[in-house]
């Protein structure tokens, strides 16, 4: 469990209707986490990085990654991430409107925690959405943040 702090998300999206949704999700769930948005992929890893504008951002708990993002494909960030030893402990799940089985495998090969495929109807989004943050706001032990292997 993960409690005593709130958790830092990071929702990698580039779609405002899914940011407001994913916004209003964790609002309604009403735990103490925090929700960071950036709208592309290389903001994103600048975001991870502290670098360029982000030096005194936190370093997210869960990064909650779109697939079809501008400038920086999600598969590329997924790829970055999980190849940088500073940052690969980090969850990263793929919440994605793709349902193709190509972008499924590949997202796992590349160490994906989960693959979400974002539902189009509004009570199920704000649905699936509280339910990964249930998950890993009160099941899952998240590393406590720079603690290195």
């Amino acid at each position: 469990m993960n409690e005593g702090r709130p958790i830092e998300v990071l929702l990698v999206e580039d779609d405002q209707g899914d940011i407001l949704l994913t916004r209003e999700a964790f609002e309604l769930n009403k735990v103490r986490n925090r929700l960071h948005v950036v709208n592309d992929g290389e903001q994103a890893m600048a975001f991870l990085r502290q670098e360029d504008g982000y030096a005194d951002v936190p370093r997210p708990d869960l990064v909650l990654l779109d697939l079809n993002l501008p400038r920086m494909s999600g598969l590329e960030v997924l790829a970055e991430v999980k190849a940088d030893a500073a940052l690969r402990t980090i969850p990263v799940v793929v919440l994605t409107t793709s349902e193709a089985e190509e972008d499924i495998l590949h997202s796992y090969r590349l160490h994906a925690n989960a693959y979400v495929t974002k539902p189009v109807d509004f009570e199920q989004f704000i649905r699936v959405v509280r339910q990964i943050d249930n998950f890993f706001v009160t099941v899952v032990k998240l590393p406590i943040p720079g603690n290195r292997l």
